[in-house]
């Protein structure tokens, strides 16, 4: 299992390493042909913005994973060890909850918007409303994965083995 997870977790990283390089790509590119030529590629902006908006979506997960995510943990020190593996198991769930909830409503949103078109790239939004479902599954996938080291310990160790903090987001860091 701890192998399935390595392997999840480094295809979702490389996935945001393209989408950063094919972004970075048609923004250079984009750059260099109106300085050079005087004319830049009418579909580039448009391009970026959506690499931009999976990336972020796609990319949530993994930082849940290190704790990238705001989060306060006064309520949390303050408690005694049971009481805060409660709040850490009600963390989680009310978490798993509401990204269910986005799973379900993104892809309300990427069906309604199946047949309009992007202005230059002349794609379905349905592509680019559809970051929304897959990232919050991403972000369902990630939760399961580490929710029991989190809740239990209040910790998890991080794929390069360090301790990551005790809530996503934590003040420890």
């Amino acid at each position: 299992m701890k192998r399935l997870e390595t392997i999840f977790v480094a295809l979702n990283g490389w996935a945001l390493i393209l989408m950063l390089s094919a972004m970075t790509l048609v923004v250079g590119a984009n750059i260099t042909l109106r300085y050079v030529t005087a004319h830049s590629l009418p579909w580039a902006d448009e391009a970026a913005r959506y690499l931009m908006i999976w990336m972020t979506f796609s990319g949530a997960g993994l930082v849940l994973r290190t704790g990238g995510h705001v989060a306060i943990t006064n309520l949390q020190d303050a408690l005694p060890s049971m009481g805060q593996k409660l709040l850490r198991a009600g963390i989680a769930l009310g978490l798993l909850v509401f990204f269910g909830f986005m799973v379900y409503v993104g892809i309300q949103y990427a069906q309604r918007m199946q047949y309009q078109v992007t202005p230059a790239l002349r794609m379905p939004f349905l592509y680019v409303y559809a970051a929304m479902p897959v990232g919050f599954a991403l972000l369902i996938a990630h939760l399961l994965l580490i929710a029991r080291p989190f809740i239990m310990a209040g910790d998890y160790k991080r794929m390069d083995g360090a301790t990551a903090d005790p809530l996503p987001g934590g003040a420890n860091g």
